[in-house]
């Protein structure tokens, strides 16, 4: 079974890139590392993590919390998902 990060590291790759290939290349991070992760489940080890925060800062505090704070730029990839939907269909309210 995955882990909870290794589906958040899925999560934030598919919102951000095309692929894994671009993922790897944009973190410096071998595509096999990435493919292991997510296939097996595998915890990423501490400069992983550390390499997606500093990339999609955005993204730290759901990743490493499971938390949100939209005030402070705290989202999820699903809260940048709809907001981006929303633009495109002219239902925001901003």
């Amino acid at each position: 079974m995955a882990s909870s990060l290794a589906k958040k590291i899925r999560e934030i790759r598919e919102a951000e890139t095309s692929g894994r290939h671009e993922f790897s290349e944009l973190l410096d991070i071998p595509k096999k590392t990435i493919e292991g992760i997510e296939q097996t489940g595998r915890v990423p080890k501490g400069d992983i993590l550390e390499a997606i925060c500093k990339k999609w800062p955005q993204y730290t505090l759901w990743l490493m919390t499971d938390q949100v704070n939209e005030a402070a730029g705290q989202i999820s990839p699903g809260i940048e998902g709809a907001c981006d939907s929303l633009k495109r269909t002219g239902t925001d309210t901003e």
